[in-house]
């Protein structure tokens, strides 16, 4: 293949990072497509700062390193996809799913929220992509399970935190809102289960969970190492859409995938 032909998977990635980064910025704020602003004051970025991540020019806020590491995830999970395409999909129906799917991380990852206008583009288009790569029973099939996997743990998790609720308030202590996990997390889990089929639904939610349990168990070690634990830390509840996400690209895009 021709080397030149690379300028593609660049473009497209380069393409996507910007419009996660965009859609991160604007989403969790406005729930609308608007001009980003500045975190900290408000200020409206003009065209070429936001598109080259400069400083805010009212308060020198920096936009961190998100914006750079988007780009090269982007960039460089589209070079792969383009030279090894997924077994299932074309390389431009793979590029869209990245590219919603790094939406969907960045935002609960910052934010812990799954929007609802993002589950909405997600359905319709791991619906369109899973009923190309795996035909419509196996996608509607898939969606299900995954729906109906992660609603079993959401209600343990309600149920999980009115226990929690009752002993806080027996102890005196101030209540929380805090879920184990959100509605969000299993309308996504439905969305990857239509992309990932019949078959590889349980294979790509287990795969996030174990992900999950991992980082947590990680955390709370380091926590301890560091003589930072508090008995809080067990009750951090740490956004699941992320753990779901890699779990689902791993399957579709690095693990083999035959029965």
């Amino acid at each position: 293949m021709n080397v030149l032909m690379l300028i593609i998977p660049l473009a497209v990635g380069l393409a996507s990072a910007m419009l996660i980064n965009y859609l991160a910025d604007v989403l969790p704020a406005t729930r609308a497509l608007t001009k980003p602003v500045c975190s900290q004051c408000k200020s409206e970025y003009s065209l070429t700062d936001y598109l080259f991540v400069k400083k805010c020019k009212q308060c020198a806020h920096n936009r961190g390193m998100r914006p750079w590491m988007t780009v090269l995830i982007l960039l460089t999970l589209n070079i792969y996809t383009w030279w090894m395409p997924p077994a299932r999909y074309e390389y431009w129906f793979g590029a869209l799913l990245l590219c919603y799917m790094g939406v969907v991380f960045v935002i609960d990852l910052e934010h812990r929220l799954i929007l609802h206008p993002t589950s909405i583009i997600g359905c319709l288009l791991a619906f369109g992509a899973g009923w190309y790569a795996n035909g419509i029973l196996p996608t509607v099939l898939g969606g299900a399970f995954g729906f109906a996997l992660m609603f079993v743990f959401y209600y343990l998790g309600v149920l999980f935190s009115r226990m929690r609720a009752k002993r806080m308030a027996v102890s005196g202590q101030a209540q929380d809102d805090e879920e184990a996990l959100g509605a969000g997390d299993v309308i996504l889990s439905g969305i990857l289960g239509l992309a990932l089929g019949s078959q590889l639904v349980f294979r790509g939610i287990f795969l996030g969970i174990v992900l999950a349990g991992l980082f947590g168990l990680v955390f709370i070690i380091v926590m301890l190492i560091t003589q930072r634990y508090k008995k809080e830390v067990f009750m951090v509840f740490m956004p699941y859409g992320p753990f779901l996400v890699v779990g689902a690209l791993a399957w579709i895009y690095f693990l083999p995938t035959t029965a």
